[in-house]
């Protein structure tokens, strides 16, 4: 340990100083923060105007390019909800189409159960009729199906 006093120094009252040790008076300079800040700004305004030409340049391209519309549907007025073509997706309210594919589905389903559960006659004259499935079912299960012939066979050469 040392053992002189901490106290002991140069009698100017000034910070001691080592000569090998040098520091930065202002740490920061504000006109150059104020210069990168104004370059920023300037590219931004700059990108901005670009973005704008640029859109300018495809939108008049894309309406030069475009073709108009046929003359059935352009006199239909700019109004008109124009219908895309078949097949349509169910659910979006155009003419014709069901708003709700659920409630499509279940008429659907309720119509052709409807048709599996009636008696109507196909051709009286011929003696065919339509009965319901599980009927059919319960028929072909006590009586078998009838015998086919077999087709005949292929003669080889």
């Amino acid at each position: 340990m040392s053992t002189e006093s901490h106290n002991t120094g140069p009698v100017t009252g000034d910070a001691p100083r080592n000569t090998d040790v040098s520091f930065e008076e202002r740490d920061v300079q504000v006109s150059t923060i104020y210069g990168y800040l104004f370059a920023l700004a300037l590219a931004v305004v700059a990108a901005a105007v670009i973005c704008v030409f640029i859109l300018r340049f495809t939108l008049n391209f894309a309406a030069s390019s475009d073709t108009a519309p046929p003359p059935s549907r352009a006199a239909l007025g700019p109004n008109h909800r124009d219908i895309p073509p078949e097949p349509q997706l169910q659910g979006f309210g155009f003419p014709g189409q069901e708003a709700d594919p659920q409630a499509d589905l279940r008429k659907k389903t309720q119509a052709d159960t409807e048709a599996n559960e009636k008696f109507e006659w196909i051709d009286k004259n011929a003696g065919v009729a339509q009965i319901p499935v599980e009927d059919a079912m319960k028929i072909i299960a006590d009586k078998g199906l009838p015998a086919v012939a077999a087709p005949p066979a292929e003669k080889k050469k």
